[in-house]
């Protein structure tokens, strides 16, 4: 990979991890107002709770999204734990694969939830329109397919140690 690529990646890798941030600084923030509000005040901010909820829609796309790039997303391929060699390999494309396809699924399903909203002109919370915080689906589903795919490609990480087993 040329520099100027590494260094387009890790701006990338920096403007994700900033969003997450800021995301879940938003989230302890406006979450702790409310309970403070709530709690001495008898009352809250009217459009709090759903700007959290979609806030935590928000932080957990980023999320995985982080969690693929660092490749420690959630694996349920418990046979390539034990397999190896050759056979670990082509278990570990077909775990990736798979999971990839499901993203990519995933997000030309959520087209249609996203559209539909568009479509109906529907407030989430504060005049921000459904569709808007929606548009996180289809964007993340489509870079995590993207992202598991290329790992499917890739040589395995060498940061994970290799259980023995004993005969």
């Amino acid at each position: 990979m040329s520099p100027g690529a590494r260094r387009a990646l890790a701006w990338l890798h920096r403007f994700e991890d900033g969003l997450i941030a800021v995301a879940v600084l938003v989230l302890v923030l406006v979450a702790g107002a409310q309970i403070v509000l709530r709690n001495l005040f008898e009352t809250g901010i009217a459009w709090a709770d759903p700007m959290l909820r979609a806030l935590v829609l928000w932080t957990a796309m980023l999320g995985a999204l982080a969690a693929a790039r660092e490749n420690r997303h959630i694996g349920l391929d418990i046979v390539t734990y034990f397999a190896r060699g050759r056979f670990a390999r082509v278990l570990r494309v077909i775990a990736l694969g798979f999971a990839a396809v499901l993203s990519g699924l995933m997000a030309w399903y959520s087209i249609t939830l996203v559209q539909l909203d568009l479509d109906s002109g529907a407030k989430a919370f504060a005049g921000v329109p459904v569709w808007l915080v929606e548009a996180i689906l289809p964007v993340g589903f489509a870079l995590l397919a993207l992202r598991l795919a290329v790992q499917a490609l890739l040589p395995p990480p060498n940061h994970a140690p290799v259980p023995e087993i004993a005969p």
